[in-house]
């Protein structure tokens, strides 16, 4: 059978959906409706639908959606059902506030390990976890499994590591450099530009301005 192809703006909606119905896990709410959902996410019954029947019918005519069912199943499309070793490399602000989000470890992401290059750092714990010497980096790879590296370092340095972590047959890199990553097929890559999402923010701010003039 040919796999269905599914188009990235769906796939950019999941976790949205995961969230929602984590929340009303939350709130012991069993079955919603895609109208009920839709007004709780400020979206279409029918985008909802759509979106869902890509990948199954997780729902019932006249029924809905049982919450705990359909978060089960988005979970599983999005790999959650699955435990993945994270490493940080970059320790400072942002590395370290990733570190500190506990929520990650809630969706199956662990952090295993830490890494700078900045001398006075090393040793000191963040969770438990101690901050390694990115030169450490090759040894700790070979010893361990890590699925995912998050990459919180300037952009100048960000391309020579992402190199260096596909060359270690790290399958993943969560990229915070200010740089689009250039590496093989085997590796994916997520790079996420803040300033991106700020001045989309920013233009939603004046475009709003100007609507109310």
């Amino acid at each position: 059978m040919e796999k269905k192809t599914i188009s990235p703006a769906v796939i950019r909606r999941l976790p949205r959906y995961y969230r929602y119905l984590g929340e009303l896990l939350d709130q012991e709410v069993e079955g919603i409706s895609s109208y009920e959902l839709s007004k709780r996410m400020h979206s279409t019954a029918s985008q909802i639908r759509q979106d869902l029947n890509n990948f199954d019918n997780f729902g019932h005519l006249g029924y809905g959606y049982n919450v705990k069912n359909l978060r089960d199943k988005i979970g599983e499309i999005l790999g959650l059902d699955q435990s993945r070793n994270l490493i940080v490399i970059g320790a400072g602000h942002l590395g370290q506030a990733i570190a500190n989000y506990a929520q990650f470890e809630r969706m199956g992401f662990t952090l295993t390990g830490l890494f700078d290059i900045n001398p006075d750092l090393a040793g000191k714990e963040v969770r438990g976890i101690p901050i390694l010497m990115l030169d450490d980096l090759d040894r700790f790879a070979l010893e361990h499994r890590v699925d995912i590296a998050a990459l919180t370092i300037p952009k100048s340095a960000a391309q020579s590591v992402a190199r260096r972590l596909t060359g270690l047959g790290v399958p993943a890199i969560w990229n915070f450099a200010h740089v689009d990553l250039e590496v093989g097929e085997k590796t994916v890559v997520e790079n996420v530009h803040l300033s991106d999402s700020l001045m989309e923010l920013s233009y939603n701010l004046m475009s709003r301005s100007r609507d109310s003039k």
